[in-house]
């Protein structure tokens, strides 16, 4: 082990599902004089009223549907980006591989009726069209997980917590204590030498390491991906034939540094020797570009569309809709995401789908094969099901900060269902979503008051607090059955305040700096650092879009760090004095308790709250849903 030392001194089938789906939704008229949405009329007569221009991006669109108190801005991007600019900060360090400042969707206080965000959003993709495609991006430079996570004394999520990451099902006994022989940075060799090093700690797939012979300095600690080419299993250099030399700080401590390390290393773990094989392993891909694949419209979220895969990166995909000829028009999610699907899915659960004007495949063009796709639970809808119509609490897509009430909106095949949030929907109910039966995002009703968490009412809806047993009432409608929901809770192994690598899937092709900072059983909050809580966001604890730190590094994606200081201090006091608001509104009156609700709930049907404590440390299965008696 030690000899190292002693060298040196797809077919049609598209086109054919496309022919049974439903009619796509109808582009909004270019030239719209008036519309009614929710009661509620909104006049654009050559720019008057209700129409406004961003400062920043140039943009027209529907006033109402414009950001901050002044509705100066289309979006959050373009207020943090005006702000930013004129405060002199650098948008280039974070400007994307599309070109484009990084995004966040503003948490929506009121959700502006679908009808508006599409006018202006079909306004904004005209804009784009007009653009120069042809923007280099520039590199963020200057953060450092190591940095970062050393002076803020911080703790990151161990890699099993992620079982979809590279390694994140055989990362085995890698821990503090383990050595591993590396390059020797203090040296003054002209060839490249190695040592031997310890895990002093570990964040994610980054150690700090220290050189054997330091004991307790740390002045040369540095930090380093385990997955790294240049990190080895102990006994590498010696089968290498490569040469092991102490760093020149500490070669005057000892003699013998063959006994030095035999005493030191005598019982110590290494990495397995097979370490980098499967490291290599784990980064096979199935997916490969070509692939053809159906996903949701990000334009409108109840139908899907063929899209092609243009890129994988660490397993996430670069999709590019079928249709878009100059291949701008992309989605990105990871493999194994619940918004993709194999050809011809839509069609075989009764799915919206969204014809194609491609009647056949582009040369090159496959389907992919539809086992490379996650794998649901399979359920039984025989007997009792959800139904058309039913009340529940689901997380809103269009703001995933916000846990909403809810409506069961249609039924699909094999446990598929389409939901929709109520005081926002559009009549042609295009803005439904899709969740599976088993989908971590939907709750029974009364999950938010059990668990703490502000639950959003309908918008409109004056009578608060919100009480689920009036609104039943007012509404003639029944909440799902409690026993149908997924009550697993896996051992994930996630704390609060762990770090670690998130995509803003309001902006899904960035991966962020993030912190959970809620656990609630399964259910995690993630925060983006630097970044007000409004863009705060409710993910699965097994949700693909979530990485251990040094993720992006691993697999060459961009990392989003933490907002400067500059953008922070660019929100705008009227969302903050939005936010207060609504704070103080809810603040103002008392929550309905569990007794109270048991006492209310549906026509003298027993209910019975088992409760479970918010902010879970632990990850054990725990009661915290409402448990309907017999």
């Amino acid at each position: 082990m030690f000899d190292g030392y002693d060298s040196c001194s797809e077919d049609t089938s598209s086109s054919s599902s496309s022919d049974e789906s439903e009619e796509e939704v109808a582009p909004l008229p270019s030239s719209l004089p008036i519309i009614k949405n929710n009661g509620q009329v909104y006049t654009y007569p050559d720019g008057k009223s209700g129409m406004a221009t961003c400062e920043m991006c140039g943009m027209v669109g529907v006033r109402d549907a414009f950001y901050s108190k002044t509705k100066r801005f289309c979006s959050v991007s373009c207020s943090r980006s005006y702000s930013s600019n004129s405060k002199k900060a650098s948008i280039l360090a974070r400007l994307q591989v599309t070109g484009k400042p990084p995004t966040k969707k503003a948490k929506v206080l009121q959700k502006q009726p679908l009808v508006a965000k599409l006018a202006a959003y079909a306004q904004y993709q005209a804009t784009l069209q007009n653009q120069v495609k042809t923007k280099t991006a520039v590199p963020v430079e200057g953060f450092s997980w190591g940095n970062y996570i050393t002076s803020n004394n911080l703790t990151a999520a161990p890699v099993t917590c992620f079982k979809h990451a590279p390694m994140g099902t055989c990362w085995g006994d890698i821990s503090e204590g383990v050595r591993v022989e590396v390059p020797n940075t203090d040296c003054s060799l002209p060839t490249k030498v190695f040592w031997i090093a310890g895990i002093v700690k570990l964040a994610g797939y980054n150690a700090l390491l220290r050189y054997e012979g330091f004991e307790n300095d740390s002045s040369v600690d540095f930090w380093c991906n385990v997955c790294g080419s240049d990190i080895h299993p102990v006994g590498w250099c010696a089968a290498s034939g490569k040469p092991l030399v102490p760093p020149r700080t500490i070669q005057h401590k000892y003699t013998n540094w063959k006994a030095f390390l035999v005493k030191r290393l005598t019982g110590a773990k290494t990495l397995p020797p097979d370490f980098s094989q499967k490291v290599s392993e784990s980064m096979q891909y199935p997916f490969k570009p070509s692939m053809r694949v159906e996903v949701v419209d990000k334009t409108h979220l109840c139908r899907t569309r063929v899209a092609v895969v243009d890129s994988v990166i660490g397993g996430r995909l670069r999709l590019v809709y079928e249709e878009s000829e100059d291949k701008t028009d992309d989605f990105w999610c990871h493999m194994y995401s619940p918004l993709i699907h194999h050809i011809g899915w839509s069609r075989s659960i009764g799915h919206r789908f969204k014809r194609s004007d491609i009647t056949k495949k582009q040369d090159g063009h496959y389907d992919a094969p539809p086992h490379l796709f996650a794998k649901v639970k399979e359920v039984d809808p025989s007997g009792e099901w959800f139904k058309e119509g039913m009340k529940l609490e689901a997380i809103d897509p269009l703001n995933l900060s916000a846990i909403c009430v809810a409506t069961i909106r249609k039924v699909l095949a094999d446990g598929y269902l389409m939901i929709g949030i109520d005081g926002s929907e559009a009549a042609d109910g295009s803005d439904w979503f899709c969740y599976h039966a088993t989908s971590p995002s939907i709750f029974p009703v009364g999950f938010c008051e059990i668990n703490a968490i502000e639950l959003t009412p309908p918008r409109g809806y004056a009578k608060l607090p919100f009480k689920w047993f009036d609104y039943l009432r007012e509404t003639d409608s029944i909440a799902a059955p409690v026993k149908l929901f997924n009550k697993e809770v896996p051992n994930h192994g996630f704390h609060i305040r762990m770090k670690l690598e998130a995509v803003d899937l309001m902006e899904p092709r960035l991966v962020c700096v993030a912190t959970v900072t809620r656990i609630i059983h399964r259910l995690l909050r993630i925060h983006f650092d630097g970044w007000e809580e409004e863009y705060d966001q409710w993910v699965d604890c097994e949700s693909p879009d979530l990485y251990p730190v040094g993720w992006c590094q691993l697999t060459g994606y961009q990392l989003q760090p933490p907002a400067p200081q500059t953008a922070r201090d660019s929100q705008s006091s009227s969302s903050k004095q939005k936010k207060k608001a609504k704070s103080q509104q809810y603040k103002g009156h008392k929550k309905m308790t569990s007794l109270q609700l048991k006492e209310e709930l549906l026509d003298g049907e027993e209910y019975n709250f088992l409760q479970g404590a918010s902010d879970q440390e632990s990850n054990g299965s725990a009661s915290y849903y409402i448990k309907q008696e017999p």
